[in-house]
């Protein structure tokens, strides 16, 4: 199994390009199978979970070409052979049940296992069903597997009302509302940039979308959807990773392609926290100031609130802050599961239940760690790169789904990290 050594303790300087969205497009992904003509996306991020997409979609006939080193994918899904998502695809990752809205909409019939992903808490499809429901599916959950049905002459539009924010609902209605009879108005709706990056892309394919940044969506359906072409978004959670390594580690970081408006309740915490952050033209570069780095608290919530998958990485730096700050996580549970990790380098950390208190130390220490999902495995990557001495991560497959070529990047900044695989070097 593959690790990842750091030696911590060196200034970082230099560029950092920041790639398309993994989480916007494992969305846009799926919206091929709304038309039968061609949806090609630039900008594409090159991560396993991109990989897992695009296996589940050619599990339905779909077409999936991976251009230009894996930057562009040019789809088709003129002619699907199937409606099912099997289980051993969907498994692996939670975005496949995005395939269930395109299914229903566009054949009246979908069957889609429930998904799988990174432990960190319940993360119920419940909303998405209800959503698909209140547009006249009929849903049936045996075996493992939502067996859905439109009616006869396909959805219907429908006021839907979320009970509480859920992106991936929000994206699985919206979907099956452009080709939905009539009007769809999404209420309490998410408003995060995959969103509406999404009803951009949409719109390109002749969707009739109001309203994506407001929290209240509404959708003319249409009888038919046509190809596009569209450049997937900025990752803004790989964005604020990496504006965090000169705040971790000393030096200047330009994050290129960095938007401020992709980030902008992440961004004012760090200027609370005494770190310079600068909108250029090239991207985004971030310093910190004098001094050491000063403790702040943090809730997160849905956008544009400070995000969830920014909240292990700001524990990091929090670890080496002067005073004690309070990370409140309200989005999912279960997500502090890298303290532990942390606390074996080190760090001073107290948690209940969603509360987390974290007391800054002088200095981290290396440590032999495990990562236990996604987001954490940054962390502690980064935390290793704060810290004196070898920082041993294990467990990293998960970077993969989430971090385009991690060690490259960091090390083109100054960063003494590798990554092995059976003793041997990997990259």
């Amino acid at each position: 199994m593959d690790q990842i050594i750091v030696q911590g303790g060196g200034e970082l300087y230099g560029e950092i390009p920041i790639t398309g969205a993994k989480n916007a497009c494992l969305t846009l992904m799926p919206a091929t199978l709304l038309t039968d003509q061609p949806l090609t996306l630039t900008n594409a991020p090159r991560l396993s979970d991109i990989k897992t997409m695009t296996a589940l979609l050619q599990s339905l006939g779909a077409e999936v070409v991976s251009m230009q080193d894996g930057q562009v994918l040019a789809m088709s899904s003129h002619d699907l052979t199937s409606q099912t998502a099997e289980y051993e695809i969907v498994r692996k990752m939670r975005a496949s049940i995005l395939v269930l809205g395109p299914l229903l909409a566009r054949y009246g019939e979908a069957t889609v296992s429930l998904p799988g992903g990174c432990a960190i808490g319940a993360r119920p499809v419940d909303l998405h069903l209800q959503a698909l429901e209140a547009m006249g599916a009929t849903l049936d959950l045996r075996d493992g597997y939502v067996h859905a049905k439109a009616p006869a002459g396909g959805l219907k539009g429908a006021v839907i009302e979320f009970p509480l924010v859920s992106v991936g609902a929000t994206e699985n209605a919206l979907m099956a509302a452009t080709l939905a009879r009539g009007t769809t108005v999404l209420k309490n709706a998410a408003r995060e940039p995959e969103i509406v990056d999404l009803a951009e892309c949409l719109r390109r394919m002749g969707a009739q979308i109001e309203g994506e940044e407001t929290g209240t969506i509404t959708v003319q359906g249409v009888p038919a959807l046509r190809g596009a072409t569209h450049p997937v978004v900025t990752d803004r959670i790989e964005l604020g990773t990496y504006m965090l390594l000169p705040a971790i580690c000393g030096g200047e970081v330009e994050c290129l392609g960095g938007r401020l408006d992709l980030i902008g309740a992440f961004a004012e915490k760090l200027d609370e926290a005494g770190i310079g952050v600068i909108q250029t033209e090239r991207g985004i570069k971030v310093s910190r100031k004098n001094g050491r780095v000063r403790a702040v608290d943090v809730v997160t919530e849905p956008f544009p609130g400070f995000p969830t998958d920014l909240q292990a990485q700001m524990m990091a730096l929090m670890c080496t802050a002067e005073g004690t700050s309070v990370l409140e996580e309200k989005i999912f549970e279960n997500r502090f599961m890298h303290a532990p990790e942390l606390i074996r380098m080190g760090a001073r950390i107290d948690v209940h239940g969603g509360h987390a208190t974290v007391t800054g130390v002088d200095k981290l220490r290396g440590a032999p760690v495990m990562a236990t999902d996604l987001r954490a495995s940054i962390s502690l990557i980064l935390a290793g790169l704060a810290a004196e001495g070898e920082t041993v991560v294990s467990r990293v497959y998960h970077l993969d789904r989430g971090y385009e070529r991690v060690v490259r990047k960091l090390r083109d900044v100054g960063a003494n990290i590798k990554r092995i695989k059976e003793a041997h070097p990997d990259e």
